[in-house]
């Protein structure tokens, strides 16, 4: 490009082959060599390694995102039966396998009507702070204020909720699972809580009806789901401190429940 312009005057003409000093040429070998030869080998060793770390240590807690959001219309509505209605629910409890890659995994949500997805507790969660805010508002008692803690009480919800899983399966050797898996059976509270608020909102009186009734679906839910999961992973165990665990989920969706559907301006009550 610079040989085009010529001997044009004004015009600068940079050096065409600068003259190379011996310190300059010491320290690019050196600098170049420790590149290629030291960090080079060190970056590949990182870079080479860490699919396997994150396949053997993160991937288990998390999983992949994307997994969970591969969804379509006829999954929810039967996801929903199974969350509402479990006691329908003729088909197993275990989740599908294929092999990807030469090892087992586990198919998407579209595929597997026993996989874990976030779409529905996602929108189950909004549909409840905003059923919550339409509560409060027929009462006269809405602002945004009010609101605000309502989303915040039920972010606290789906985390005791978390934590009630996690525990349990840790107590009983399955701590394994992941933790986007854990967060999906979970957040599957806000589908009954959502009819629950509705029932109130349209009928006062069904409240007392619809309450307890999601609370026994989603004990039943959970039971079922949290033995899938131990009789997957978990070889051998106390089989009575299996049992009572497994009642302790179930019980305590009452209580959880009764909270989360309390509307009110504090809520903490």
């Amino acid at each position: 490009m610079y040989n085009n312009l010529g001997a044009q005057p004004g015009v600068p003409r940079p050096p065409v082959n600068p003259q190379p000093t011996p310190f300059g040429n010491a320290f690019y070998g050196a600098g170049s060599g420790l590149i290629r030869g030291g960090l080079g080998a060190y970056g590949e060793k990182i870079l080479g390694s860490s699919s396997e770390y994150v396949q053997s240590n993160i991937s288990r807690y998390f999983s992949d995102p994307q997994y969970y959001f591969q969804v379509n219309d006829q999954y929810v509505r039967n996801k929903l039966k199974v969350v509402l209605l479990p006691f329908l629910h003729r088909g197993h409890w275990t989740r599908i396998t294929e092999p990807v890659g030469g090892r087992l995994s586990y198919k998407p949500p579209i595929y597997d009507i026993n996989a874990p997805d976030l779409y529905i507790p996602f929108m189950a969660f909004g549909t409840y702070v905003v059923l919550a805010g339409l509560s409060l508002g027929l009462q006269g008692k809405f602002s945004p204020e009010v609101l605000n803690w309502l989303f915040v009480k039920g972010l606290f919800g789906w985390f005791l909720q978390v934590m009630l899983l996690k525990v349990t399966l840790l107590s009983l050797g399955s701590g394994e699972a992941p933790l986007l898996d854990i967060m999906a059976y979970a957040g599957y509270t806000f589908t009954g809580l959502c009819l629950a608020v509705l029932g109130r909102i349209v009928w006062r009186y069904s409240y007392y009806f619809l309450m307890p009734w999601t609370c026994l679906c989603m004990g039943v839910f959970l039971v079922k789901t949290t033995k899938r999961v131990l009789f997957a992973e978990v070889r051998s165990y106390d089989s009575s401190k299996h049992h009572y665990l497994l009642l302790f989920i179930a019980l305590v969706q009452f209580p959880h429940f009764t909270w989360l559907g309390n509307i009110s301006v504090n809520w903490l009550f």
